[in-house]
């Protein structure tokens, strides 16, 4: 029995946790990707000269490499029973949102890292409002003005991994 969401009989569910290779491969080429993606748009927007442009493209980077473990397992379970339009966009979804998101964490702790000489010792209560705010506003800080750094390149990089990744999944592909 086949139908919209290609399993039955003859067409298994796919696996939710990808191959070892797919996780760290991907992880590391998503990585690279990510970087890549901010280093054009510095390099298209004439922002390349910049004095920490190796710790922001370490930002992204990591963000990436970190994000793609994490995310892939998600957008499988959520999709693994839909068909091939439902997966495209849980990739789709997460690698973008997920990417985002954990990139801006790196972000904020990078942030904070730099911004802790000023603040109180761990654990008093001056500290934690220190610690929120300052990850609040460098959070905010990258959405502004990092987020940008993913165009023009990121979007067909995006599409391009999340229709590979959907067509992965499909019983034919495996």
């Amino acid at each position: 029995m086949t139908g919209w969401n290609d399993t039955g009989p003859d067409h298994p569910l796919p696996p939710v946790f990808p191959s070892l290779a797919l996780c760290l491969g991907g992880a590391l080429c998503w990585g690279v990707a990510m970087a890549m993606c901010a280093y054009i748009s510095l390099l298209t927007h004439d922002r390349l000269p910049s004095f920490h442009l190796r710790q922001l493209l370490v930002i992204y980077f990591a963000g990436g490499t970190v994000a793609w473990p994490i995310l892939l397992p998600m957008a499988r379970f959520l999709s693994r029973r839909r068909g091939i339009e439902a997966r495209f966009a849980a990739h789709f979804a997460l690698l973008s949102v997920g990417t985002v998101a954990i990139t801006a964490l790196a972000f904020a702790l990078d942030y904070r890292l730099f911004y802790a000489q000023w603040h109180e010792p761990f654990g008093t209560v001056v500290w934690a409002f220190q610690f929120a705010f300052t990850t609040a506003g460098a959070v905010y800080q990258f959405l502004v003005i990092g987020l940008g750094l993913y165009l023009p390149v990121g979007l067909p990089v995006l599409a391009g991994a999340s229709l590979w990744l959907a067509r992965s999944m499909s019983p034919s592909m495996r």
